[in-house]
């Protein structure tokens, strides 16, 4: 078991470089990851039940405790990245697939590693897991009916049926795990230390399964498209920033919403894109993988470095 938790901690630690270099292997060779593709939803479902396994009930009053905060960065989070990524869609006159993917990538809610990412920058991370469930809670609804609004004019979008799938592959999951977790504690807690092992795996073989589906047209179109996920991301993080700033939150608050904001649950994204818009439109969610888990580390340590924890 010690060698699993070291193994895990290892995987954990290095999660951005085992991301880009499978992406680079299935960019190259796609054979390598085309047969994890069909199991791309059920991927993504082992890493929510991985979070719901982390979660307490006790958790969920956090949100109610600090109604304010949470208010404040769940509103930034669905109302500056699906907006910014329609702006970039627009601004680089994308291909209706790629446009759609981009504007869902937006949509979605927070991903699990900005938890990780503020800590690392000496964050609140209370505060980054509350705006993480509530984002979470709230897509069912939000990433479905912000995504027909703003990429209904470029693809048909299914929303009762993208509704159904967030229910199923996040929100059952992460359910299901929490209930675990509270009537199987202490035999959960020694499995959790693995956890990140096997939510890497997951998440690489997420990230392989999408770039071999598409390597061509990745090869093709991929420079364009990691300059939009490069400006989606990194405007996310300012802009989450300074609306936080401008709120007067204190420091640690700031970087909690600022990287809340920017990093996305892109192997959502992902999943939605191959059941429901095709594979060219999981290109951004495959990219925004690769890329945000090395942004994230850099503003974790440019924050953590640069700027206190108060003010």
């Amino acid at each position: 078991m010690n060698a699993l938790e070291q193994l895990s901690n290892f995987v954990s630690r290095y999660m951005a470089v085992f991301v880009v270099v499978i992406a680079g292997v299935a960019l190259f060779q796609p054979w390598t990851f085309l047969w994890s593709v069909p199991w791309i939803t059920i991927l993504l479902g082992i890493v929510m039940f991985g979070m719901g396994m982390t979660l307490r009930f006790a958790d969920f009053k956090l949100v109610l405790q600090r109604p304010r905060d949470v208010f404040i960065g769940t509103v930034a989070q669905f109302g500056i990245m699906p907006f910014l990524a329609w702006v970039l869609a627009q601004a680089f006159s994308l291909p209706p697939e790629l446009a759609a993917g981009v504007i869902l990538v937006g949509t979605c809610p927070g991903g699990t590693s900005s938890n990780v990412m503020t800590y690392l920058a000496r964050g609140d991370v209370a505060l980054s897991v509350s705006m993480t469930m509530a984002s979470t809670i709230l897509a069912p609804i939000m990433t479905p009916l912000l995504t027909l609004w703003l990429a209904g004019q470029w693809i048909d979008i299914p929303a009762g049926k993208m509704m159904i799938s967030i229910a199923q592959v996040v929100i059952a999951p992460i359910l299901l795990g929490l209930v675990i977790n509270h009537f199987f504690e202490r035999p959960v807690q020694k499995a959790v230390k693995v956890l990140p092992l096997i939510s890497v795996t997951a998440i690489v073989l997420i990230v392989g399964g999408v770039v071999s589906a598409n390597a061509s047209r990745i090869i093709e179109t991929g420079a364009l498209i990691m300059v939009v996920v490069m400006c989606h991301n990194l405007f996310g993080y300012t802009l989450g920033f300074l609306v936080a700033k401008a709120l007067h939150m204190d420091m640690a608050k700031v970087k909690a919403v600022s990287i809340e904001v920017g990093m996305q649950n892109s192997g959502l994204a992902t999943s939605l894109a191959l059941l429901h818009f095709g594979a060219a439109a999981a290109i951004p969610g495959a990219l925004f993988s690769v890329w945000h888990n090395i942004s994230g580390s850099l503003a974790a340590n440019y924050l953590s470095s640069r700027m206190k924890k108060t003010d």
